[in-house]
């Protein structure tokens, strides 16, 4: 059901069922030979608020069961020989909410004060007392209306149980399959990189000892073999990423801005406003996205100063990255892997991303996430 268990569906069809049971417990006293006296007239509110307490079943049994077991104890004390059909539906909720110890005490107490109130009523003779408690309230109904109740939770735990243990299964299988691309990888792309990057070094190397010009081509590998080797060990660690690895996120931004400083990159980190209790996916998505920007900045843009801004506001947290770089409005960006995935990352938690160059010069990264919308 789209509404969910206790969704608007659910709501209407608890009215509805409380709504009935009243009637057919009214037209019941009705049909019975009474006077027009204030007995009367409580009476029948009793039979008509037993029935209606039943739309609050769902949401608390065992209040409604202990207003339906009095409503039934005092009609049938005002001399209304009307079946405890509420009461009933009363025991069947409490027992599927899992109150069972609760539901056989009151029904303990409720087989006790019945005939107490059918001699309260008028009756002198005990047997019929007990006759009329008996006609109330049936025991093999009781027990059929717990034994309903009792079957219909223990099924209804299987199935949420049998829902968990798929999504751990799932997990489970992604973290096996992520580890198992991680290690084909490493074994079949680590080596032989390392071995292009070394010897491209050791040819760079012998050729300046010697004094030679070092042909461009030569730069060129050498500089790919190192690239590829970074990009290589950052999708294995993302790859290698899972729950067991401490988290990187907003607290380790200083750290991301500290280290473009040591390649002699002029970052600064700017913090305004007070932080919220951040989603755990939108830290981690901030952490990424500045890394990503910084990476970025280092490798292609050729900037001398680049700023980290990071925005808390209300509802939303915003974070811009800004370098005075090579870029300008008339060169459009080639989006890469690293721009995809941080769109993808900002997308998929409800936010929205700007990546491009700015008028006054150099290239800017601009994310806004929500904050209340991501669990």
């Amino acid at each position: 059901m789209s509404t969910g268990r206790f969704g608007v569906r659910a709501g209407v069809r608890d009215w509805a069922i409380a709504v009935g049971v009243a009637a057919a417990l009214l037209v019941t006293g009705l049909s019975g030979q009474h006077s027009d006296t204030y007995l009367d007239l409580l009476g029948y509110a009793l039979l008509a608020a037993g029935g209606l307490g039943l739309a609050a079943r769902r949401r608390a049994p065992v209040p409604v069961l202990a207003v339906t077991g009095l409503c039934a104890v005092g009609y049938q004390a005002a001399g209304f020989d009307v079946p405890a059909v509420a009461y009933l539906f009363a025991v069947y909720a409490a027992v599927r909410a899992g109150h069972r110890t609760i539901t056989v005490a009151a029904s303990v107490t409720m087989l006790a004060l019945l005939p107490l109130a059918a001699l309260a009523s008028g009756l002198h003779d005990t047997g019929e007392a007990f006759a009329q408690a008996r006609g109330a309230l049936e025991l093999a109904w009781l027990i059929a209306a717990g034994a309903a109740g009792e079957a219909l939770r223990q099924a209804e735990r299987r199935a949420d149980e049998a829902e968990r243990t798929r999504e751990e299964t799932a997990l489970r299988r992604a973290d096996e399959e992520r580890l198992r691309i991680a290690r084909e990888l490493h074994d079949s792309l680590t080596h032989q990189i390392s071995i292009i990057k070394v010897q491209a070094e050791v040819a760079v190397h012998v050729a300046r000892k010697r004094g030679e010009q070092v042909p461009e081509a030569l730069l060129a590998i050498q500089e790919a073999g190192r690239e590829a080797t970074r990009e290589l060990r950052a999708t294995l660690e993302a790859l290698r990423d899972d729950d067991t690895t401490p988290p990187r996120g907003l607290d380790h931004v200083a750290e991301l801005v500290e280290r473009a400083r040591t390649t002699g990159l002029d970052a600064t980190l700017t913090i305004e406003g007070q932080r919220p209790d951040v989603p755990a996916a939108v830290d981690r998505t901030v952490y990424r996205i500045v890394q990503e920007s910084l990476t970025n900045i280092a490798r292609h843009a050729a900037a001398a100063t680049a700023s980290v801004r990071i925005d808390y506001r209300p509802d939303a947290l915003a974070i811009r990255i800004d370098d005075d770089g090579e870029a300008t409005p008339d060169t459009a960006p080639v989006p890469g892997v690293g721009l995809l995935g941080m769109r993808e990352r900002v997308t998929a938690l409800g936010g929205h991303l700007r990546a491009a160059p700015r008028g006054e010069g150099g290239f800017s990264v601009q994310a806004e996430l929500p904050v209340d919308r991501t669990s």
